[in-house]
């Protein structure tokens, strides 16, 4: 036991066959997000070249981009577009409406990691806001 979570395991292999298209327009690779783990999720996005996601939004959560691979312009709230590039951290606080856009040639890949864990529940759709 760790803290509140019984771990099952040291080490968690992921499939890149388990990555799944969504409606946002982007694929996810979930890596981690157990309901025994309540406090924390990690995933991998993947957005292709010219692509923006749609805006949404985590109700309950906040949500932190770390860009691996890639550029991008992101979006988040009130605050003007932000060129994002590997190595940056983007946090995006609970209930804030969100986008990211792939702007180079090659994918857009970071990992999403959501305090507490991702669950469906909680995320929204916004469509294409007004900018």
């Amino acid at each position: 036991m760790q803290g509140n979570v019984k771990v099952r395991e040291l080490l968690i292999k992921t499939n890149g066959k388990d990555e799944f298209f969504t409606e946002e327009g982007c694929f996810i690779l979930e890596i981690w997000n157990a309901p025994e783990d309540e406090e924390v999720s990690i995933a991998r996005a993947r957005v292709r070249p010219g692509i923006t996601t749609v805006f949404h939004r985590l109700k309950g959560t906040v949500e932190r981009y770390v860009i691996m691979e890639g550029t991008g312009l992101v979006e988040v709230g009130d605050l003007p577009p932000t060129e994002v590039v590997p190595g940056d951290v983007v946090i995006i606080p609970r209930n804030t409406p969100q986008r990211i856009t792939n702007t180079g040639d090659g994918d857009l890949i970071f990992l999403c990691i959501c305090t507490p864990r991702f669950v469906p529940e909680e995320y929204e759709t916004m469509g294409n806001l007004p900018q």
